[in-house]
């Protein structure tokens, strides 16, 4: 009955781990739940740790290769190794502390072999190679490295405000790339648009007169069958004088307030009648090499 009065209950919460003692030495982990102690045989509850993941925000001032000034902000996340528990709780009075300076150690070793560029491109890398170093010496003090991040890396505001300048210079520099070949394929379809259209218009011209000509040809051919002695040449003449006192009948006609000056005598309709004449020769041969091509 002596003994069982000396029995002392103790309860260790879930994701929790007991240190127990006797006479002062360690003697075994308690696991979470309810469990007894016999303070009588010296065996007591020296602590409790908690192994649930702890994060750890580390913030970091170094120099890169390139000479400059970066803060590196790093997030560790770390927890107590359940079976190592008792080198955890024996070894390191503050692990924070010692991870704050491993990482330091290591960070300060790797960011100056590597330049600006290359440590924002690598800082996953950077982050390994921590990651690596910490399990190392951490795992002899029963504390186990679950994550590192690389936070954030921030450079001298010196720095800051030239590299924004530098991607400024950059965007505005493929904007005006971009713009110019928008505004070089505006001007290229122009041309082939204005190329096309005299083309085309070209075309109609000639089709026009064409269309002239075989009409005045099929009218000349008619006249000639049905007056006798009539020559061609005369026929043409006589057509073209019509249609130039036509045209003056037109004009005159017109409701419009405009006064044409018109030269007009014998000599002068003789000489319309050549330019006439002339001109519908011209059309028809330009007719004739638009339909080789």
């Amino acid at each position: 009955m002596g003994n069982a009065s000396c029995i002392l209950v103790g309860c260790i919460d879930q994701a929790s781990i007991g240190v127990v003692e006797k006479w002062g030495r360690f003697e075994k982990l308690a696991e979470p739940g309810l469990n007894f102690f016999n303070p009588c045989a010296g065996q007591y509850l020296a602590g409790v740790l908690s192994t649930r993941i702890n994060s750890l925000e580390v913030k970091i001032e170094t120099k890169t290769k390139d000479n400059v000034f970066v803060q590196i902000i790093s997030s560790i996340q770390y927890r107590v190794v359940k079976q190592n528990a008792d080198d955890a709780f024996y070894e390191l009075q503050n692990p924070r502390e010692q991870i704050q300076s491993y990482v330091f150690d290591v960070v300060r070793a790797q960011v100056p072999r590597i330049t600006l560029d290359q440590l924002f491109e690598q800082k996953d890398e950077v982050a390994k190679t921590v990651l690596q170093e910490l399990e190392k010496v951490m795992g002899e003090y029963g504390y186990n490295i679950e994550h590192i991040l690389m936070v954030d890396i921030i450079p001298d505001p010196s720095v800051r405000r030239a590299m924004n300048e530098i991607n400024a210079a950059q965007r505005l520099q493929l904007a005006s790339v971009y713009k110019g070949e928008a505004d070089k394929i505006l001007l290229v379809k122009k041309a082939e648009a204005e190329a096309e259209a005299k083309y085309l218009g070209g075309v109609g011209v000639a089709r026009q007169r064409q269309a002239i000509t075989d009409g005045l040809r099929e009218k000349i051919l008619n006249f000639s069958h049905k007056v006798e002695g009539a020559s061609a040449k005369e026929v043409m003449d006589l057509i073209m004088i019509t249609q130039y006192f036509d045209t003056i009948k037109d004009l005159g006609n017109s409701s419009k307030n405009t006064t044409v000056f018109i030269p007009h005598g014998p000599g002068h309709v003789r000489d319309i009648s050549d330019q006439i004449r002339n001109g519908l020769m011209e059309g028809k041969a330009g007719s004739s090499g638009a339909h080789h091509d």
